[in-house]
Order: structure tokens, then C-alpha cells, then sequence
């Protein structure tokens, strides 16, 4: 595997190109206004002359340099792009945040708290994002389209794009960003592949040491089951590539192994996604995120968190995209974090940059602390903050998140700590009737500023709502609401979240009674709606 890192100049005019073919290499120019592309000529016979100093691989594209010519100082208040090489302490940066659920709502809160931010987009956004005053969305804004997302950055002189879900990364619009020089808290698509494909993910594992659980990767039905006959029940198949959450299945029984075998590779329920499976041990203990900031070659963790995967009370149920989480988690104690750090997070950051793909960006370690050694392995890797992990940890949040990221966009994470208000935070998720199978739209919510004033700690991130034609908020998607709210303790961060549901009117929607039961054995029952 090969990766190709970007390439940075500073320019002091848009003419300082003059005469170089933008299409014979893919450079990134910061300090210059969005015409200095549209002005370059096609003559390239000077190129060599000008970038003689710097690494070329083949004719499209640079290898990291060191070398920047003519650096150049912009004006104003406002961080555009050349402030990716700054170290002013009084910029002030215009964020764009990629996405539109309950994390970008989450991320958007956060952002918009930070002193060195300015504004804050969020595109496409959600109509709770937009109304709370958390960003302003751009709805209308293709963010599939590299070139559209770099327009709009240039236009609006964005000094940091913060990519929220995973699908973006993986189709590779932080490399196309990283390229027009514009700073962006994300990963390459190269190194993305950590959560788009669990077959790299644990071959990374394999190669650096890595613990996870034992597994094999197969292509076609029958060698896999012949395989599954081998192994204890229960076992786990997981379609390789993104499937939006759902591609896990834990098998209780051959007949159950098999027939999720046959979705993936018969049926083709998660197309490309489950062209190969990969079957893996079931490891039994307690899961927990452990989330680290990664410059490339440092790493920093976040606080602890625990999400709740089964949609059913007592973890009973299918699997979902979570249905409420809570930090601090006591089962990540202090001398387990190290651990962690030190036999997961450290040699897939250090592996990563061997592979020539080093990874910047937020990992998300999804872990299983084993009942039997008291250690962790690593269940999965994702690339983005978790939902709705983040939800309680931006909550928690107290450091100035604009710089956060960016020390993590210019390799400085060991120059940064980070700052947490005591006590806890819990988010309970508010979901559609009968997610996470099929569920209807369009169904009424009400009461939510009555919901978010039973304590001041309390904030409703919104995940999938919408406007109907009369202006009624409605739900739009599975998981729609993300209650949140903080405490001394997390008994005291439970009873405000659950009394803040019992405030919200909708007859279309469902939540778990029991987030954080595995912390506080005897939750709260509060009335369904």
C-alpha cells in the first residue's frame, strides 16, 4: 500500500503560477484567492525549474516536501486556509462541519462555543442544527461533490473543515480539500480504509501487534461455513465495507450463521459492502469507545464513553447505530486508558505512518475489556467521532475545539491538553417505531423547549427531524433525538435526561429505560410516550 500526502504552497499572487499546468501535478495553494487556479496557463516546461528542491512521483502528483516558497501573511480576523502553517493564538476560523445527525449537531455546539471560532456552516445540516442557532446551515451545498465543498471554502474563506460521518472520508474528500490547501480534521480515503474495510483494519492488526479477535476473510459461502463448523457459537459476521451500521450480525446457532453468511454473499443484502465477510470470534466482557485525536504521529485521548448498541432494554434486540452513551465510563479506568493506548491506539497510529498512510483525524476504537483476561481487544476501528458518543462528550467538552483540531491539522497534538467539566454527561436516543427495521416519517414532536428547560445542563441534539408544509416538527429518519444532559454524577445526569424525555410529546417515537445500566444497576423507569 502507497499514499501520497499533499502538497503545500504559499503563494503571494494569484499570478505567482503564471505559466504552470495545473493538470500535470495536484499541488495545494494557500494565501491566494480562489481565481489563482482559473489563471494558470497551460505551459509546464518550467515546472522542474521551479519544484527541483521538492520529491515527484510520476507526473500527477508530489510527495511531501519540506519546501514552501514564499510564505505570505493574510489580513483580517478570520483564518482562511494559509493559517493551516499558523501559530496565532488570536485567529478566529470559520468552520465548516460535514454531515447533518445528531454528531454534526454535536460538533456544530461545540464549535460554535469555541473562542477562536468565528462561524460555524454545517452542510448538509438538519432544521435542530439550523433553529438552536448552532450553525448555519447550507442545505443546498452537493457535499458529495469535492469541487462544490472547495468552492464554497474559498467563497467563504473556511479555515477548517471538520468531516462528521464516515462516507465522506472514504470516498476521499479530505485528500481533494488537503489538496486546495484548505486544513481539514479528517482522514485521507487512504486511511480512512481502517473503518471502510475491516479486512484492512485487521490486517493492520495482524502486521502491528495488534490484539483483536481471531478471524478469517472469505469471498464465498461454502469455505465460510465449513469455517463457522470449526469454531464455538456464538460467532460474529460483519459484511467488510460500510453498512451504515447494520452490517453485524452475532449468530447464536449454525442455522443463524449460515443465513447470515447467504445475505452477504447470496442475497447481496449490503451490496459491494458485503462482497467479502469476515468471521470473527465472539469475545465476552463489556464494550467500550475509546476515542483518540491523531496528528499523524501523536495521538491524545478523549475521554471515556460507552454506548449501548441494542436497541432493546437489558442490551436484548438487533444492533442499531446506538441508543444512548454516557461519559466518563468507570469500566476505562485510568491503568486501562494507558493500556489502551499503548497496545491499540499508539502502534495503529505509528502502523499507519509505516504504511505511508498516516492518519489524521479522530479513531474510534470500538473495545471489548475481556471477561476472562480483564484486557482490552479491539472489536473495530471507526474514523469519525461516534454517535452518540460525541453527544456526551461535547457537552463535556471545555477546551477550545477550533484549536484542538487545528494542532491535530499541523502535527501538534503534543502541544495540546485538553480540558473536561467534572462530574458526568448521559445522551438517551430517541428513536422511531420500529428502528432499527422500517419505520414512518413525518410523525409529530413537540414540547422540546419545555424538554431542554428542566435543567440548564440539559441540550436536545437533533439527529433526523424536519419541518412538515404547516411548520410542525416532525421526525425524518430512525434515530432522531439525542437527550443530553450533564450531572455531578451520572445518577444525577441520568434522572435530568429521562425527566426531560418525559417532556417531549411524540407518539411516534421510543427510547432504552436503562442507559447506563452496566454503571447504575437500578435505573430509572420513567412512563413511555
Amino acid at each position: 500500500m502507497s499514499c501520497v500526502t499533499s502538497y503545500s504552497v504559499f503563494a503571494p499572487s494569484a499570478n505567482f503560477f503564471s505559466g504552470f499546468n495545473k493538470n500535470n501535478v495536484n499541488f495545494s495553494v494557500s494565501n491566494a484567492p480562489s481565481s489563482f487556479f482559473s489563471n494558470l496557463t497551460p505551459s509546464s516546461a518550467s515546472f522542474p525549474r521551479l519544484f527541483s528542491c521538492g520529491n515527484i512521483l510520476n507526473s500527477r502528483r508530489l510527495v511531501s516536501t519540506d519546501w514552501r516558497c514564499c510564505a505570505a501573511q493574510q489580513s483580517g480576523n478570520s483564518a482562511s486556509a494559509a493559517s493551516l502553517g499558523s501559530d496565532d493564538s488570536d485567529e478566529r476560523v470559520v468552520v465548516l462541519v460535514i454531515g447533518g445527525g445528531g454528531r454534526e449537531h454535536a460538533l456544530c455546539y461545540a464549535l460554535k462555543r469555541s473562542p477562536s471560532c468565528e462561524t460555524v456552516f454545517c452542510a448538509p445540516g438538519n432544521v435542530g442544527i439550523s433553529s438552536s442557532g448552532d450553525a448555519t446551515c447550507v442545505p443546498e451545498l452537493r457535499i458529495a461533490d469535492s469541487s462544490a465543498v472547495i468552492a464554497f471554502c474559498h467563497k467563504w474563506g473556511v479555515g477548517l473543515v471538520v468531516v462528521g460521518p464516515e462516507a465522506p472520508l472514504v470516498a476521499g474528500l479530505a485528500n481533494d480539500l488537503v489538496k486546495f490547501g484548505i486544513p481539514v480534521f479528517g482522514p485521507s480515503a487512504e486511511a480512512a480504509a481502517l473503518e471502510g474495510s475491516k479486512n484492512f483494519m485487521k490486517t493492520i492488526c495482524d502486521k502491528y501487534g495488534i490484539p483483536t479477535a481471531k478471524y478469517q476473510t472469505f469471498r464465498h459461502p461454502v469455505p465460510a461455513k465449513h469455517y463457522i463448523q470449526e469454531q464455538e457459537l456464538p460467532i460474529v459476521i460483519k459484511a467488510d465495507g460500510l453498512a451504515a451500521g447494520k452490517g453485524v450480525i452475532v449468530a447464536t446457532d449454525l442455522e443463524e450463521a449460515y443465513d447470515a453468511v447467504d445475505s452477504m454473499l447470496v442475497d447481496e443484502m449490503f451490496g459491494p459492502a458485503g462482497s467479502q465477510v469476515i468471521v470473527e470470534e465472539f469475545l465476552e466482557g463489556e464494550e467500550a469507545s475509546f476515542f483518540a485525536l491523531v496528528d499523524g504521529e501523536n495521538a491524545i485521548p478523549l475521554e471515556s464513553a460507552q454506548d449501548h448498541k441494542r436497541v432493546g432494554d437489558g442490551d436484548t434486540g438487533p444492533n442499531t447505530g446506538g441508543m444512548g452513551a454516557y461519559s466518563p465510563a468507570p469500566v476505562l479506568t485510568k491503568e486501562l486508558v494507558s493500556v489502551v493506548m499503548e497496545s491499540i491506539i499508539l502502534p495503529t497510529v505509528k502502523g499507519m505512518a509505516a504504511e505511508g498512510c498516516k492518519f489524521v483525524g479522530v479513531l474510534y476504537a470500538g473495545l471489548m475489556i475481556e471477561k476472562k483476561s480483564g484486557l482490552p481487544k479491539l472489536i473495530e476501528y471507526n474514523v469519525r467521532f461516534g454517535d452518540p458518543e460525541c453527544q456526551a462528550l461535547m457537552v463535556r467538552l471545555e477546551s477550545d475545539l477550533v484549536k484542538v483540531l487545528l494542532a491535530a491539522c499541523r502535527g501538534k497534538l503534543s502541544q495540546v491538553s485538553l480540558d473536561w467539566s467534572p462530574g458526568s454527561a448521559m445522551v438517551v436516543v430517541m428513536a422511531s417505531n420500529g428502528y432499527p427495521g422500517s419505520y414512518e416519517k413525518g410523525t409529530m414532536i413537540q414540547n422540546l423547549e419545555e424538554a431542554e428547560n428542566v435543567a440548564p445542563t440539559v441540550k436536545i441534539f437533533h439527529a433526523g427531524t424536519a419541518l412538515d408544509s404547516n411548520g410542525n416538527l416532525v421526525s425524518a429518519g430512525g434515530r432522531v433525538l439525542g437527550v443530553t444532559a450533564k450531572g455531578s454524577d451520572l445518577a444525577e445526569a441520568r434522572e435530568r435526561a429521562y425527566q426531560a424525555i418525559e417532556k417531549v410529546n411524540w407518539a411516534g417515537g421510543f427510547y432504552r429505560r436503562d442507559i447506563g445500566w452496566r454503571a447504575l444497576p437500578l435505573p430509572v423507569q420513567p412512563k413511555q410516550n
